[in-house]
């Protein structure tokens, strides 16, 4: 039951990703200033990592990158579009893992862990 729950909630998360990264596309938005979040994982089983990526892919505007594990943390790479606000994009990324795996909720994120990489700076080519 609790699936069908969530696949519902993706489904519905699909469409109001699509619709804003629609709308921010065609009004030239400030807020499409991508960025990639290192995730620290609650949830620790191979299926649910495996579903939590590819909801996350499945999401418009986010990318699952890679997985990494660090110090029996393992982290997930995630590739936002939106991400002028990182901290926002983390708490999406908290509240779709709790919406797969409710018995997270009860596992604080580790905040410390997190960390966010923005791209470089478009190159200045010379005029030749």
């Amino acid at each position: 039951m609790h699936a069908l729950i969530y696949i519902v909630w993706l489904i519905g998360q699909v469409i109001m990703a699509a619709w804003t990264l629609f709308k921010d596309t065609v009004t030239g938005s400030k807020n499409i200033d991508p960025c990639v979040v290192h995730y620290p994982l609650r949830i620790h089983s191979d299926f649910l990592i495996t579903a939590f990526a590819a909801s996350i892919t499945a999401t418009p505007g986010t990318l699952s990158l890679t997985l990494h594990s660090h110090n029996e943390q393992r982290f997930l790479y995630v590739h936002a579009v939106a991400g002028a606000d990182p901290q926002a994009v983390v708490k999406d990324l908290a509240h779709m893992e709790e919406m797969l795996s409710p018995r997270v909720k009860d596992i604080p994120l580790d905040w410390s862990a997190v960390s966010v990489e923005k791209p470089a700076p478009a190159p200045k080519w010379e005029d030749n």
